[in-house]
């Protein structure tokens, strides 16, 4: 069997670069709150095209696709449940189009976010329903042509084993990353260690394992430096905010330059990430100043927390979430900006 393109290029580069924002980029094209942005794939293909193309010429080596909410749990908030094959497909097919003309190996990765559903006891989600879910979008995008299924925003271990059971379904090489933003642990507890713990049990593991979105850039680096003192062999992901968001004339912006993200992309890089992006906040400019400074910079020593402290702000908590204080669990129904 022929190696799946991640792996391919894996194999051959140090480093990859991800994709910044999908939310962000496509509320400045117009996209409205509350409007589901996966209707966009069918209804306005040529700002998705854009939002691809914007990130593989800004140096993306993996870009995700516009399916973050495409499960039917959330599109049936728009009564569109019946819709999730077909959106997944368009949204992975606008992908594949453009990597395909891109001239260079590009990843399609598709996005599979949270179904927003919190499992028993403390919810209704059962493991069956919540693997149907996710094979139903797996199998959209399978169809769309996404190189491999990337699992993102994930807050529970449960969701998260469903997820990977749903892409041995597909039959799809699968990517999966958490969202620590409470003081280093995820909105259900989990802490870097037991995340990489849970990876290194699976019967069928992630190609890349991480973090995405979070709080801040500096936060989502200690989280990275907590997969790699494990010493997990499968590579690991880092896909932080463009610095904190703050509320400006009714929008919400996020703080970080471009050359704040360039920073954190070598920080990242010299931390142990093999693959690293963007997430909320994160627009083109942002990816060709990471672009550049990963390809300007020499590899460099394992930061220490002072030194990323000092060049991307301070951390939120003084936890990294691996403590007896960190604060009680609650429920995340966010999507990625």
């Amino acid at each position: 069997m022929s190696k799946d393109a991640l792996s391919q290029l894996l194999s051959e580069r140090d480093w990859l670069m991800a994709d910044g924002a999908t939310g962000t980029n496509l509320f400045n094209m117009g996209l409205e709150s509350g409007e589901p942005p996966e209707f966009w794939n069918v209804d306005r293909p040529d700002n998705i095209r854009s939002l691809y193309r914007n990130a593989v010429e800004a140096g993306s080596d993996i870009f995700l696709t516009n399916t973050f909410g495409g499960n039917a749990s959330r599109l049936k908030l728009h009564n569109a449940q019946s819709r999730v094959h077909e959106l997944n497909r368009v949204g992975a097919a606008l992908g594949r189009e453009i990597a395909d003309a891109s001239g260079r190996k590009v990843v399609v990765a598709g996005s599979v976010g949270p179904t927003g559903d919190i499992f028993e006891p403390m919810g209704t989600l059962t493991h069956a329903l919540a693997v149907e879910m996710f094979h139903e979008q797996a199998e959209g995008l399978k169809a769309g042509g996404a190189d491999v299924l990337w699992v993102e925003t994930i807050s529970a271990p449960e969701e998260y084993l469903a997820a990977a059971e749903a892409a041995e379904r597909a039959d799809m090489p699968w990517v999966g990353t958490m969202s620590f933003d409470t003081a280093g642990r995820t909105m259900m507890g989990v802490t870097s260690a037991s995340m990489a713990a849970l990876v290194g049990k699976m019967a069928r593991p992630p190609l890349a394992f991480g973090a995405n979105c979070g709080v801040g850039a500096s936060d989502l680096l200690r989280t990275v430096m907590g997969f790699v003192a494990t010493g997990s062999a499968v590579p690991v992901v880092a896909k932080g905010n463009a610095g904190i968001p703050k509320y400006h004339d009714g929008h919400i912006h996020y703080d970080g330059t471009p050359a704040l993200m360039g920073s954190y992309a070598v920080l990242a890089r010299d931390a142990g990430a093999r693959i690293i992006g963007g997430c909320c906040g994160t627009m083109p400019e942002h990816l060709r100043a990471m672009r550049r400074a990963l390809e300007e910079t020499p590899p460099g020593p394992a930061p220490s927390l002072e030194e990323i402290a000092a060049k991307l702000g301070a951390f939120s908590s003084a936890s990294d979430g691996t403590g007896d204080d960190a604060p009680p669990k609650r429920e995340r129904r966010g999507r990625r900006g």
